[in-house]
């Protein structure tokens, strides 16, 4: 079984960086993660206001709501109420998803 490739965020600051030294724009894996960094931040507070995100070519952040449910505590047996909550999602682009079908 081939080993899996783990691509964390230093890793893909480093590629990004070398790509774009390749087209002559000169950037450090240092600015790439701070780029990186301040998009996370930026989605996050976007999801956080009630808003979503689209990267056309990559997908779409959102938040959905879970509405209040019932459940089994499995040691007792006995019956809760789980609470409403908000969650993060993700939805892959179509591209995306032929891409990796494609591979």
């Amino acid at each position: 079984m081939p080993e899996k490739i783990v691509l964390n965020k230093s890793k893909l600051a480093g590629i990004i960086s070398k790509k774009l030294r390749s087209r002559k724009i000169s950037i450090t894996k240092l600015q790439v993660e701070t780029v990186m960094d301040e998009m996370i931040e930026e989605i996050i507070a976007t999801l956080k206001d009630g808003g979503k995100v689209e990267i056309r070519g990559f997908g779409t952040f959102s938040v959905k709501s879970r509405k209040a449910k019932k459940a089994r505590n499995l040691k007792t047996g006995e019956e809760i109420v789980v609470p409403p909550r908000k969650v993060p999602s993700f939805k892959y682009s179509k591209k995306v998803i032929e891409e990796i079908k494609s591979s």
